[in-house]
């Protein structure tokens, strides 16, 4: 290769690496606080936040004032349904919430969700729940390899992939060979 035609094929890789990674810069984000999410789905729900609350009712007949009465109880104006899961209970519908009253002892229990801001849009993303977009994330994907390939070949000489770059790169590559051993070895 002639000295001229290395020199623009350099600069073609680290313009590439830089313009690709800054573009790729607010998916990455937004993979990145999801996965850690979605890492933790058993410790606590990344994409909603449930809020519960006991309240105490005297007793009373069902009727629709009544339901209105113990609505204000929790702070809901408008409730769009109600029903008799068995006797002595009753179910109040919201929008997003719910109130189950046991008529026998006189407790309710109020149950509202919400989205979780910017993680229920993150994850939405993330699992490919929105329609077309596995083929934004197969680019991506594709596009997060360029960079890793160019990123490579950015910095010459010792501190390039020829010097200390090959002992990172082969730790980053130990990391999941090591867990996958592990792995195995548990399986048997």
């Amino acid at each position: 290769m002639n000295k001229e035609f290395s020199r623009k094929l350099r600069k073609l890789n680290i313009v590439t690496h830089r313009d690709v990674g800054y573009f790729l810069s607010a998916l990455i984000i937004i993979y990145c606080l999801s996965g850690i999410a979605l890492n933790h789905i058993d410790d606590w729900n990344p994409d909603f936040i449930i809020v519960k609350k006991e309240i105490r009712v005297p007793p009373a007949e069902i009727t629709p004032q009544q339901i209105t009465a113990w609505s204000k109880l929790v702070n809901e104006k408008q409730y769009k349904v109600y029903d008799i899961p068995s006797p002595g209970k009753v179910k109040i519908y919201y929008d997003n919430a719910s109130l189950l009253i046991d008529l026998h002892d006189g407790t309710g229990l109020y149950e509202k969700i919400s989205r979780r801001p910017i993680f229920y849009h993150a994850n939405v993303l993330h699992r490919n729940s929105l329609k077309g977009w596995k083929w934004v994330a197969d680019i991506f994907g594709v596009m997060l390899i360029l960079i890793s390939i160019t990123g490579l070949f950015i910095l010459k000489g010792k501190n390039g992939l020829g010097g200390r770059g090959k002992w990172f790169v082969g730790a980053g590559f130990l990391l999941p060979v090591v867990a996958l051993i592990l792995f195995e070895i548990a399986q048997q």
